[in-house]
């Protein structure tokens, strides 16, 4: 799922923008707005009274849609829930995200700006597409088992089969504490080995689909970094497949990383990418 960012003050023509950005995306597949209005118009119902300390989540599902409020979600909680069945993901006025952004108003963003001006008429609203398209998009395990799922050969599967690679804290007990990790690549080089690797480890029989997907840039501790996919007839092959997916993806991908732990910072050069 691509996700854009668009922030700003609503006099700059922020709302509007948003609605140009809809359209643009909609017709490439199912689109999600998520606002960071601390405020939400909700139903007549007055489900916001539900979300406080007594219910977490609040759901009302009607006639004319569902509309939800609850106290425990970040943005990009609520951005992962998306991925499994949206293509494309607006934040609208949510500042403190770091995803690709749309910048009005000169106000401080702390994600990458794709495009700026002091109004919405300023942008290039096809530009920050197709530079928007030029980045990876957000992915999820649960995404990309619903896209390994739609694969052809899909009615012919029993299996499926994942690894997840998350960045520990610690090796042992007695380490300083891992932060977080930064990871980048020769971004072209390593999607190619990967959509290489995923190619010949389908040609095996049995096997339906493999998706392979590996986070760049600053990844915290506890969450996740590199995720294999395997559809497959059966569980013999679906296992046997992820574990050489990923024990190829560590050898074969071209991706550094550099750890940042309570004691300082540093380049690591091991055979591991990650936490896996």
């Amino acid at each position: 799922m691509h996700v854009l960012a668009v922030v700003g003050p609503d006099d700059a023509g922020r709302a509007d923008l948003v609605d140009q950005f809809v359209d643009a995306f909609a017709a490439d597949g199912p689109v999600a707005v998520v606002t960071g209005d601390d405020d939400p118009v909700l139903d007549s119902g007055g489900l916001s009274r539900h979300a406080d300390d007594r219910v977490r989540t609040g759901v009302s599902v009607g006639a004319d849609g569902w509309v939800a409020a609850g106290t425990d979600r970040t943005p990009g909680e609520v951005v992962d829930d998306l991925a499994p069945t949206h293509d494309y993901c607006i934040l609208d006025d949510v500042r403190e995200a770091t995803v690709p952004g749309v910048v009005l108003g000169g106000v401080d963003y702390g994600g990458d700006a794709l495009a700026r001006g002091e109004t919405a008429s300023a942008v290039d609203v096809d530009a920050t597409v197709t530079a928007l398209h030029d980045r990876l998009p957000r992915e999820t395990l649960e995404s990309l088992v619903e896209r390994a799922k739609r694969a052809p050969g899909a009615e012919l599967s029993g299996a499926v089969a994942t690894f997840t690679g998350r960045v520990r804290s610690r090796d042992d007990p007695d380490d300083e504490r891992t932060t977080h990790l930064e990871f980048e690549t020769y971004e072209s080089v390593a999607e190619e080995r990967m959509r290489t690797i995923e190619a010949e480890l389908e040609e095996r029989e049995g096997v339906h689909e493999v998706v392979m997907h590996h986070r760049t840039g600053v990844v915290a501790a506890g969450e996740d970094i590199v995720f294999v996919v395997v559809l497959a007839g059966h569980r013999p092959e679906a296992f046997a497949t992820v574990s050489d997916g990923i024990d190829r993806l560590k050898d074969e991908v071209p991706i550094f990383k550099k750890e940042s732990t309570t004691d300082g910072e540093f380049w690591v050069h091991e055979r591991e990418p990650g936490g896996e």
